[in-house]
């Protein structure tokens, strides 16, 4: 009985490489996809449903032949899935539906900030300022970077005894 156990764990991968990303082989594999920045709970789902693999396996177990399967249908997702699935509804440029992922997620936030700016839209101007872009209140919250109400006190009594002197 022990002699089968080891004969699995050969088969076991304890970081499958996906997507330039490590993932952990213990978790089954819809949650080892969310480990990808770009793909979420109903990424990683509609992405198990396009292949035929069992969601509940833990991705150390899969073969080569599965694990590839899946990362077909995450680079090819943006063909498979509705448009209100992606994350790059409409693109400002090319006008297309596409899914990002990885580190192209970061440069393409960025651009859209650099746009903002560009443009002198409502949003880019917060962005520069580093103020709340979606609405939220100011006046009592988010002020960091800011003097506090103590250390104001203490400023204004050591200006009065400079008054003084």
């Amino acid at each position: 009985m022990p002699e089968e156990e080891n004969e699995e764990d050969d088969d076991f991968q304890y970081i499958v490489r996906l997507m330039n990303t490590d993932l952990d082989g213990d978790k089954p594999l819809v949650y080892a996809l969310r480990d990808i920045k770009g793909v979420g709970t109903r990424v990683a789902e509609m992405v198990v449903n396009y292949t035929d693999v069992d969601p509940n396996a833990k991705i150390g177990y899969l073969e080569d032949e599965k694990i590839n399967q899946v990362r077909e249908s995450l680079v090819n997702f943006t063909d498979e899935a509705p448009s209100w699935a992606v994350n790059r509804e409409r693109d400002p440029v090319t006008g297309e539906d596409d899914h990002v992922l990885k580190n192209e997620l970061d440069t393409v936030h960025r651009e859209d900030i650099n746009r903002m700016q560009k443009i002198s839209s409502y949003k880019g101007i917060r962005h520069e300022r580093g103020q709340k872009v979606r609405g939220q209140r100011t006046k009592s919250n988010g002020r960091t970077g800011m003097e506090l109400g103590v250390e104001k006190k203490v400023a204004r009594a050591q200006a009065a005894s400079e008054e003084e002197d």
